[in-house]
């Protein structure tokens, strides 16, 4: 395929040759293009990419971390989402931070970081960290409790991503900065005492009933027995949370050379069920907790302290 597409050394390694020869890249699922958007102009200065599940949550993020940063939108303006027009991700720019929506699942969280990693290359941004915040069902922890994410595994185990490309399997190995890991936790520990803040494997699915061993979805075929000494077994395995994107963000970041972070709350405790059934106020307070602790990392990152 010859020599990869680049910018700087300290820039984004994009592995398609093809790009560099594209008179125009449209970024479709974001609302984007090279052709007609300046990028360098409009995003050239972002430093942290922050996604999470709902456009909800990010717009939430995006207003939060406009607060602690304390960036002053000009007279007259507000926080716009920037891919409202693709009907399909949510994107918001505030200084060096983007914050956007990824869906729920690898193909959707997929789809999007093909074309941010893509955005990020043709804005020539450099030394960009991609963090992922979400929520999760933690195994073995109860619900409020923080995972950051230090190696991401598949439903049988396996720490890389599988793709059918060209009619092969190919596997990514699903890699996080384990530094980075390491720095979120301390500054938690720190910052946030009093949040149960772990570091831990997750087990990442395909599928949000079965493959997490629920017994409350349209299908299954295994009774409560089962599903808990297979929880068990995970938990004595050093899996601490379940959810559904981070198999493909780590490996996805791993492959371009970006470094990544998971941090996830947990809504429930599985070992004790299977439904999310905390009141909602107490649910959008645990939600918060990832966005502070990742706030307070940027703003360290910042100089901001």
């Amino acid at each position: 395929m010859g020599d990869i597409s680049r910018s700087e050394s300290d820039g984004v390694i994009l592995k398609n040759p093809n790009i560099v020869s594209l008179k125009e890249d449209v970024l479709y699922h974001i609302s984007l293009s090279s052709g007609t958007h300046d990028l360098k102009e409009m995003f050239g200065d972002i430093k942290f990419v922050c996604m999470g599940g709902t456009p909800k949550r990010m717009e939430g993020f995006a207003h939060f971390i406009q607060k602690e940063l304390n960036i002053k939108l000009p007279t007259g303006t507000i926080l716009e989402d920037i891919s409202r027009h693709s009907y399909r991700y949510s994107m918001f720019k505030i200084g060096p931070v983007l914050s956007i929506s990824h869906g729920m699942g690898i193909p959707s969280v997929s789809i999007m970081l093909h074309e941010v990693i893509k955005l990020m290359y043709h804005a020539q941004c450099k030394n960009v960290t991609f963090i992922r915040i979400g929520t999760c069902g933690g195994i073995g922890l109860p619900g409020g409790s923080l995972v950051i994410t230090e190696e991401a595994v598949d439903g049988l185990m396996r720490p890389y991503l599988e793709l059918h490309v060209l009619g092969k399997m190919v596997q990514r190995p699903a890699i996080l900065d384990s530094e980075l890991a390491k720095e979120i936790k301390s500054l938690a520990n720190e910052k946030f005492p009093h949040y149960k803040t772990v570091l831990g494997r997750t087990m990442c699915t395909y599928d949000f009933y079965e493959g997490q061993g629920r017994l409350d979805g349209a299908f299954c075929d295994y009774d409560e027995e089962s599903k808990l000494a297979y929880l068990r077994k995970l938990e004595e395995m050093n899996i601490v949370n379940m959810e559904m994107e981070s198999l493909a963000f780590a490996a996805m970041c791993n492959h371009a050379g970006i470094k990544g972070a998971v941090v996830c709350v947990a809504l429930l405790n599985r070992l004790q069920g299977d439904q999310v059934n905390t009141p909602k106020e107490i649910l959008e307070e645990w939600q918060h907790r990832p966005q502070e602790i990742v706030a307070e990392f940027i703003k360290r990152r910042l100089g901001m302290e």
